[in-house]
């Protein structure tokens, strides 16, 4: 008898498949196991009785109906406030910067990801975790790479356009106006004459048809028409890269003088850097300059490179990326982090920058410690860059 009930569960299971039973196993008796709600965990699994559930102690959560145990609440690494504290239903939300969500995994904030051409952001990156696609359905589209779009609905053609190519899932719908001729010219007699065709017949008066000579004047005319169509895109274009090219160079002025202005730059620092092209930094020559009778070590230098001046931080993260031989990823070795870690920060725009920032919220981040990290992979452009106490000035 209990064979036949197996059979009969197995049969229904094939028949109406897996939403008969939400959990997909089954007591040995053959009935559907039941699933722990969200803040419960399961304390007996499900075999020859059913599951047997239990409420999530303190400390721990589970987010959602499942077969599983309540994970560990996380928590939020130093630096990194905590957005809301963790419950029975749902893991602590740690506030990572704009364009990073906390990895649980790995107990850091990491870059988000970007949805493909042709999918849409169903949850945009933030304290929930990382972007959440879904290819776009029938009907609708994406053209570009985003974090935070949607997928659009497709344009449909009006009446007095004609499809030319329908709407996919990475492109929107190409629809062309029906009153462009652009391989034929309508031209009517208007005199009545009867007209000669190339062949010797005739046609009837009015009917609207070309002669040879009539085709080649039109030939003509469409090819003048495209020329100065032609050119005119061509020079509005031209027009349109002049007027970026200024108002570009004319933001990066704007930009210079308001950084000169924060930073309190002298007039004569301001000379220098126009005539030269060499720019002293005014706060390395003061950070440089050695007590009286005090030699310190690298090693020994207690300062924190979270409190070094920005455009410092800057130069530094610039020539860890850009520089030639070891760079960021060969220092994420030497301080310590793993091949995985610094895959991560690799899928962000500046990997340089978010090594050295996660790096920053750590205790003991010291320059000392930084410089000799960097003297092991042999750059010592970068040590000078930092203004360590035994390498001199720092001229850019």
């Amino acid at each position: 008898m209990a064979l036949l009930l197996i059979f009969g569960f197995i049969l229904l299971k094939s028949a109406f498949g897996d939403d008969a039973c939400p959990s997909g196993k089954f007591t040995e008796s053959g009935q559907c196991c039941s699933v722990c709600p969200a803040g419960f965990g399961v304390l007996v699994e499900c075999g020859k009785e059913d599951t047997k559930c239990t409420p999530c102690p303190k400390g721990t959560f589970s987010a959602s109906a499942d077969l599983g145990r309540c994970l560990p609440c996380s928590q939020c690494p130093n630096g990194v406030p905590t957005l809301a504290a963790c419950f029975a239903t749902e893991d602590a939300q740690c506030e990572c910067d704009i364009g990073y969500f906390y990895f649980r995994t790995y107990g850091l904030c990491t870059p988000c990801s970007k949805c493909k051409r042709g999918e849409g952001v169903v949850r945009e990156c933030g304290p929930k975790g990382d972007t959440l696609c879904q290819v776009c359905v029938a009907g609708s589209f994406t053209e570009e790479y985003s974090h935070a779009k949607a997928c659009q609905f497709c344009t449909q053609c009006t009446d007095g356009e004609v499809e030319i190519r329908p709407c996919m899932p990475n492109s929107d719908t190409l629809c062309m106006d029906k009153k462009l001729h652009v391989l034929s010219r309508d031209s009517p007699n208007l005199n009545g004459v009867e007209e000669v065709t190339p062949g010797g017949g005739s046609s009837a008066p009015g009917t609207p048809k070309l002669t040879p000579q009539d085709d080649k004047g039109s030939s003509s005319n469409n090819i003048l028409i495209y020329v100065s169509v032609l050119a005119a895109v061509v020079l509005g274009l031209l027009v349109y890269v002049a007027y970026k090219c200024w108002r570009s160079c004319k933001q990066k002025k704007a930009l210079s003088k308001a950084r000169a202005a924060e930073l309190g730059a002298s007039p004569e620092g301001e000379k220098l850097q126009s005539d030269s092209g060499v720019f002293l930094d005014s706060q390395s020559l003061q950070d440089n300059q050695p007590s009286k009778g005090t030699k310190r070590d690298s090693k020994q230098d207690t300062r924190l490179y979270i409190n070094l001046p920005p455009q410092r931080q800057e130069e530094v993260e610039r020539l860890l990326q850009e520089g030639a031989g070891r760079g960021w990823r060969h220092l994420g070795q030497a301080l310590g982090y793993e091949a995985e870690q610094l895959d991560l920060f690799g899928r962000g725009e500046a990997p340089a920058r978010t090594l050295l920032s996660n790096w920053a919220l750590k205790e003991g981040s010291t320059l000392g410690l930084l410089c000799s990290a960097l003297a092991r992979i042999e750059r010592p452009d970068v040590v000078s860059t930092l203004s360590c106490p035994t390498q001199g000035v720092s001229v850019v």
